[in-house]
């Protein structure tokens, strides 16, 4: 009789009992189900049978032993009873593995050094030499796992691990490991499909994983037939006369799979460059002419029309975005993909896998089956279609745009926005305002600022920015507010996803620095687009993408244009400035020349195409990259009563590297003013603005100077929910 053994075949976790209905079908007796694997029993042609056919596993393990062990001396004993010297040649080279600890083995890599000593101290001791040890193309491999007390002891019989069929040279940035693709397809029904001469599609194929191991199904081509070896090749007790057979038979299979004709296999890609990568895939399975990719959008996802295609599987693995912003901006793709899918595919079978079942709701299809697996350490879900025929007159059946059904709580706050739009928008309208403030928190929970802008050639932008959530509110739920908020905001303004902005606040641990905000690669921030926006005559350059602040203080519009006002003539000094959008609305006021000063080389070359933008004289407006603070030190020595106007809008707080001294503006702002003040002509004026909402003006400096608050008084429309959002103060010498 031929010997029997006991045999582990891993496999990603979720996968148990599919691996399990592969491993019936091959022939071998299941013996149980366990997680992330499958202990079967088999004699030797059945174990080398797995390791060839096997599209779900990751390894074969030759089970050795299980035994129970309370310490070190335990293990040791346990391995060193084992006759190794059967295994591998003492000559060879050894690698072992060990997962797992108990009360007294606390250390895996402890675990691993224990082992190899027993093993190496048996080969020793039986043939007087030992091997090398070498993870790098060992000729045994030794798999030991411990679970509490229970030590298993195993012999990988694969080597590399069996979803690296040998042909992807070339991945994508998120690739999907063979062996799950094949997995997925199963679920998805496909083997079933492809015999009855179903077409296979992938509208966001990438590398072209789906696409390869859909065709080696419906081939019959063995996945591990592309591999250059398997663990086992080296192995003492390997039985050659056993293997070959099983090679040539799965040979003459791929020949007799690939005479016949296959069904349509397509995959499509936006990326023209990812495209590369799945077409080199392809040419190495040796299915170049069976297997198409073609650069084409989900937009244009389309069944082939080249011959007449029989209705079969859509698959694929869209993205699916680590932050809330690229996840808004795929809801669009999901959708258009719902869109295609109902327009296009009726009759047809859908599945999409995806770490954020989410964002399928955008797709408007309902999933009749889902199963929960994981990519990796990823928890994900398939999702499974039936797309239906769609009648004459039916939504989305002449491909017209339909927005998708908002929640409750998103209903609410896209209400709120479209009475925002009704009131604050006429106002903004009446009085030639392009950039303003829509909403600013109008409903608590739904806490963050969103501001509207429009290009000068009349595109429009939405600029959503997060305000911090207090502490008693979970993070996960303060995400899932901020994700009806801006659904809400797309399904009011109409806006495409590469017009949207997001900037979501996240909590730091005590263990993190850095800025509160995520910086948010979003739609256009990937190609740091910019646009120039008008105010009042003026054109500014707008970022919303690649920095916390968009270039443009909207809440200083009135500021802007009360210093436009009283600059006619005079000779403005623009401290902080920022991108100097102050300087730009005070030199078309008539401002005769100016000096603007800012720290930061980034704001200061920003100010300069402000400058450029708006057509100033260079040699009468001067940009000056200095420390505010030392600059108005020197000046008291040159400057004096050299400005007729001074604009000081310092920062609340401020300790820059590249400034010799800290900030504090409560404390130090008496200083500053009394610094400017000495830089004015005789009747000149100062005009002081901060964002402090605690802000005292020192009474010291209003019995000293005439002091007038002004911050009621240039507060706009949009950003009255908010009246301490500034302050503004006008100081004049009595």
């Amino acid at each position: 009789m031929t010997a029997q053994y006991s045999f582990t075949a891993t496999c990603p976790k979720g996968l148990e009992n599919v691996l399990a209905d592969e491993l019936r079908s091959l022939g071998a007796s299941v013996e149980r189900e366990q997680p992330a694997a499958v202990r079967f029993n088999a004699d030797l042609t059945m174990a080398y049978r797995v390791c060839l056919w096997s599209r779900m596993a990751n390894r074969v393990l030759l089970n050795l032993g299980q035994t129970k062990i309370a310490d070190a001396e335990g293990l040791y004993r346990a391995v060193v009873d084992i006759p190794w010297e059967e295994h591998i040649s003492p000559t060879g080279v050894l690698w072992v593995q060990f997962s797992g600890t108990n009360q007294e083995i606390r250390n895996s890599q402890f675990g691993a050094q224990k082992a190899k000593d027993a093993i190496v101290d048996r080969l020793r001791k039986a043939t007087g030499a030992r091997p090398d040890v070498d993870k790098r193309d060992p000729d045994l491999s030794v798999m030991l796992r411990l679970h509490r007390d229970s030590l298993e002891i195993a012999i990988d019989l694969c080597g590399d691990s069996l979803h690296r069929r040998g042909y992807r040279t070339h991945i994508g940035a998120a690739p999907l490991k063979e062996n799950l693709a094949a997995a997925l397809l199963v679920r998805a029904g496909w083997p079933a499909i492809a015999e009855e001469g179903g077409a296979l599609l992938d509208p966001m194929c990438g590398s072209g994983t789906f696409l390869v191991e859909g065709a080696l199904i419906a081939a019959d081509i063995a996945p591990g037939l592309m591999r250059d070896s398997f663990g086992f090749e080296r192995w003492l007790n390997h039985q050659n006369d056993l293997w070959l057979p099983l090679r040539e038979e799965a040979l003459q299979r791929r020949t007799e799979g690939l005479q016949r004709s296959l069904p349509e296999i397509r995959g499509y890609d936006a990326d023209a460059k990812v495209l590369f990568a799945a077409e080199s895939n392809i040419a190495r399975a040796g299915l170049d002419k069976h297997v198409r990719v073609s650069c084409r959008p989900v937009a244009a996802f389309k069944v082939p029309s080249h011959r007449p295609v029989k209705p079969g599987l859509v698959i694929t693995n869209p993205p699916y975005g680590e932050r809330l912003g690229e996840q808004e901006d795929l809801r669009e793709t999901y959708a258009e993909l719902g869109r295609q899918l109902k327009q296009e595919f009726g009759g047809w079978k859908a599945a999409i896998f995806t770490g954020n079942p989410e964002l399928c709701h955008s797709t408007a299809l309902r999933s009749h089956k889902q199963y929960k697996l994981f990519n990796g350490s990823l928890p994900s879900q398939l999702l499974l279609f039936e797309i239906h025929q769609q009648r004459d007159g039916e939504a989305g059946g002449s491909g017209e745009r339909i927005k998708p059904r908002l929640s409750e709580e998103a209903q609410m706050v896209a209400n709120r926005l479209q009475k925002n739009l009704r009131t604050t928008g006429k106002w903004a309208k009446k009085n030639g305002i392009d950039n303003y403030r829509l909403y600013d928190a109008d409903l608590p929970e739904y806490s963050a600022a969103i501001d509207l802008y429009q290009s000068v050639d009349g595109q429009a932008f939405a600029h959503i920015q997060e305000y911090r959530a207090p502490a008693n509110i979970p993070e996960e739920k303060a995400r899932s507010r901020l994700s009806d908020l801006v659904r809400a905001t797309r399904h009011v303004l109409d806006l495409p996803s590469r017009n949207i902005s997001i900037k979501e606040r996240r909590r730091h641990s005590h263990k993190e620095s850095g800025s509160q905000y995520q910086k948010r690669g979003h739609g256009a921030a990937e190609s740091a687009q910019a646009f120039w926006a008008e105010e009042y005559g003026a054109q500014f350059e707008i970022n919303l993408w690649d920095y916390l602040d968009t270039g443009l203080f909207l809440d200083h519009r009135p500021v802007r244009q009360y210093l436009k006002s009283i600059s006619s003539g005079k000779k403005l000094l623009n401290l902080f400035c920022y991108t100097a959008t102050a300087t730009v609305q005070a030199v078309l006021g008539g401002c005769t020349g100016s000096t603007s000063v800012d720290l930061s080389k980034t704001y200061q070359a920003w100010a300069q195409r402000n400058f450029r933008q708006n057509n100033m004289d260079a040699y009468r407006h001067q940009l000056i990259e200095a420390d505010c603070l030392q600059w108005l030190e020197a000046a008291q020595q040159n400057r004096r009563g050299h400005y007729d106007v001074i604009f000081l809008d310092p920062p609340t707080f401020s300790n820059s590297a590249k400034m010799e001294g800290v900030l504090d503006i409560q404390r130090d702002h008496g200083v500053l003013i009394r610094q400017c003040m000495a830089l004015l002509t005789p009747g000149g004026t100062l005009l002081f603005s901060n964002n402090l909402r605690s802000f005292k003006m020192d009474g010291e400096i209003q019995e000293e100077f005439s002091v007038e608050n002004l911050s009621s008084r240039l507060l706009d429309k949009d950003f009255q929910r908010n009246p301490k959002i500034h302050n503004v103060w006008e100081i004049k010498a009595p």
